[in-house]
This record gives structure tokens, sequence and C-alpha cells, in this order.
């Protein structure tokens, strides 16, 4: 393991033009976090006072019960059955490294093989990568790589995004001088065409959406927004909420090349915001298959018995080929929570995922006709899923968000339009019911 010296601590604070290390921490925390002082902790010599004392501080932090939760952009309460937990806890999943020497790794390469079909099948995709740290790795390496295809760094995403998102994709563009223009939405809710002919019309690499978009909503404009990219000799990336996919048209239907997501609601625990699972996945066109980042797991036979066998293949990152050929710099990928992924899919079945979508489908209609009685309206007139936003004509919806809070709710966020709240797979209509009966209160007592 590198360990960097005293010369080079000097010339990382030279180049940032800062005194002390310190400073580093203090140019991207928020002061009030920081500590002033060193922290005082009693010498606790045994392993029950140990556990006593971290308990003490673990009773500060604030727990929402799920189905008080209604919030879900990108990490978000799940229920994962208990042979899911069982499987994946297997030393033959939970402790093997990256399958290096396929003679010995039959099991875990079949596992995230089979992740990859899975993937394939629910986007309508046809090659799929295994894997990506999160949603927000993946959709910047996908807008590298339509630089990396069309030879062009001019790439367009929505003004809306979430923060996590925005942040991720500048950083990982920063290092190629990309060009990042922001679309935003027109009266009716859809992407401003206008706009993004007249940004292109030099030439773009990448058209980034998403299925539904931030507010919740679902385009009607997605295969004439596919069309365009293509005609302007750019790639068509959709992100998408992986719940949309066991009932909603795949993103292939559409024209998309390229298709990323979050496969955290998939079986995976919230774990204090990760590790996650970034959802990766190209149409056959092999000037994409090769310009993927990380890794693809194959399936071929082996040479004397002609019997089936798995295998990496096209391992283009960087510790594997040279740096300065390589599609991307990620290492340690989300192997073991793929494979977690792939169980949750096979426990549930096609019929569970169906349910489920459904289910939560039925209730963020529910919940939207309960607000619209007390007057809440869409910012948009459009299709929704699960998520949407809305707005209210004489309340104070920041006001109503912090009452909410104190009630014991995560109510959603509030966004630059209105207030956005989506549901879970623990919601029914019990519970979405209280939700409306305390906000009700809380709109009658403001």
């Amino acid at each position: 393991m590198y360990s960097y010296s005293d010369r080079d601590m000097r010339e990382i604070l030279n180049r940032l033009k800062l005194s002390n290390p310190r400073e580093i921490f203090e140019a991207v925390i928020p002061n009030h976090l920081l500590l002033k002082e060193d922290i005082k902790i009693n010498a606790i010599v045994d392993d029950y006072n140990l556990k006593k004392e971290l308990l003490k501080y673990l009773k500060l932090n604030k727990i929402y019960p799920p189905e008080k939760v209604f919030a879900s952009i990108g990490v978000e309460p799940v229920y994962i059955p208990s042979i899911v937990k069982y499987l994946i806890s297997r030393g033959e999943f939970l402790t093997s490294y990256t399958p290096y020497q396929p003679e010995i790794s039959q099991g875990v390469l079949q596992a995230l093989f089979e992740y990859q079909s899975v993937v394939a099948e629910l986007t309508g995709m046809d090659v799929v990568n295994s894997s990506m740290y999160d949603w927000s790795s993946a959709v910047s390496e996908a807008l590298l790589m339509s630089i990396r295809v069309t030879g062009k760094n001019r790439v367009l995403i929505p003004d809306n995004l979430p923060r996590n998102r925005l942040d991720v994709i500048k950083t990982y563009l920063s290092g190629v001088k990309a060009e990042i223009h922001f679309y935003s939405l027109d009266d009716g809710g859809e992407p401003d065409i206008s706009y993004i002919e007249e940004v292109c019309k030099e030439g773009c690499a990448g058209l980034y959406i998403e299925y539904p978009d931030t507010y919740g909503y679902i385009y009607m404009s997605l295969k004439k927004l596919g069309d365009l990219i293509h005609s302007l000799g750019g790639l068509y990336i959709v992100g998408v909420d992986i719940w949309t996919l066991p009932l909603l048209t795949p993103p292939s239907s559409f024209g998309a090349d390229i298709v990323v997501g979050e496969g955290q609601p998939y079986g995976l625990p919230m774990n204090y915001g990760g590790p996650l699972l970034g959802i990766f996945a190209v149409r056959g066109d092999m000037k994409l298959i090769r310009q993927m980042p990380g890794r693809i797991i194959g399936l071929t036979k082996t040479l004397y018995r002609g019997e089936r066998a798995y295998t990496m293949i096209l391992q283009t990152r960087e510790q594997h080929i040279r740096r300065e050929k390589a599609t991307s710099n990620i290492c340690t990928n989300e192997a073991l929570t793929a494979i977690q992924f792939v169980i949750y899919v096979s426990t549930l079945g096609k019929d569970g995922l169906i349910n489920i979508s459904l289910r939560m489908l039925d209730n963020a209609h529910y919940l939207y006709s309960l607000l619209n009685q007390i007057g809440f309206r869409h910012k948009f007139n459009k299709p929704f899923f699960r998520r949407f936003t809305v707005t209210h004509p004489s309340l104070d919806i920041k006001k109503l968000y912090k009452l909410m809070l104190d009630k014991g709710y995560l109510p959603g966020y509030i966004t630059d339009v209105g207030w956005n709240l989506s549901v879970n797979m623990f919601h029914n209509y019990e519970s979405i019911k209280e939700f409306y009966n305390d906000l009700k209160e809380v709109v009658n007592n403001v």
C-alpha cells in the first residue's frame, strides 16, 4: 500500500494553494461539523463497557419507520427476505475475491453472469457490465463513454438533477474538460427540445434523461428525444428508477444507447448510504461494448470437454491494461451487492417484482388523490409512477414539510418547483391514510 511522504503532502498543498492539511477539510466540510478540539474518550478496557458506550451514542440517531419514509431518490427502505441474507452471507460469496482464476471461481462467475442476464432482461438492453459503484458513478461513466465514442466533448443533462448525482458528474467530467450544458423543462414539463437542438447544432456527445425524472414524471417525448440526439450524432443515456422496469416500457424501446440506475432497491440495505450498486447496460454495438467501463462476465466452453464455463472478458480497467488505454479506473466493483441483487430477484421472481411495482403505483396514485382533496395539485399534469411533485395555491409547503418532520415523518424533499413525495414497498392504504390525516391536521392548524 502506497503511503505519502512529507514531500508529497507539500506538493499537494502547493497545488491547492493551502498552508496545512486541515485547510483541505475546512474547504469541503461545513464549519459547524468540524471538531474544534480533540475528542475526550474515556479509557474502556473491556468489550461490554465499550459496547455500552457506543450504544449511548447510537441512540442519538433519528430512526424513521419505513412506512413513514416518503423519500426515494437513490436509497430507500427495502424488505430483505431472510433467505437473501443467508445466501449472501455464505463464505463462497462473502469472502471470495475478484475471480481472476476462472477454473476455481465458477460459482461466483455464474452468479455475476446471472446478474448481467437479469439486468439485460429488465432494461431490454443487450450487454450489461458487472458492475458500478452506484447510480452517480454509472451516469458519470456513461457520459465519459459518450465522449470517447463520439469524439465530442459537449453533453446535456437535466437542470433538476439531485445534488448527489450532479456533484459526481462534475467531478468525473472535469478531467476531460467536458462542456456540460443544462436543459430545462418547458411549460408542459417536457425537456426543452429547441434548446437541445441549439446546443447540439455543432455536435453533442450525449443527452442524459431520467425515467421518471427527478420530479417523478414520465416524459411523453422519450422516443422523439432519442431520435433527435441520434440525428445530431450523440448517444442517448437513460437513468431509470429500477422499480419501473417490471411494469413500464423498457428504455431499449425508445432508443436508449446506455441505461444506468441504482440497484439498491432490489434487496440491498441502506447501510447509511452504501455500499450501493450501479447498473450499466448498453445496446449490442461493439463500438459501445468495447468502451464500457469495468468488466463483463462471459459464457464459453472448456477447451477439451466442451463444458459450459464462465470467465471475465473485456477487462478494460486500468489495472489490466495500460492506463492511458483504459476505459475507467474502477477497481473494487460491487460484486457482492450484484450477487445479492440477483438472489433477491430470483427469490421474488417475475410475479413478485410485478406485484410490488403495481402496489407502489397504486399507492402513489392513492396518496395523490388524498392530497388533491385538500388543495394540492401536480406541478405538471403528466403520468407518474411512484413519485410526484405537488404545489399548493395558498399554503407554505416548506413550513408544512418541517411540521411533518416534527410528526416523525421523512416527508420527501422540497425542490425548486414544489414538494416531492414518493412511496416505497412498505406503504399501504393504512399508512398513507395516516400520513394524510396527520398532514390535514397540520394544514388545519397553520
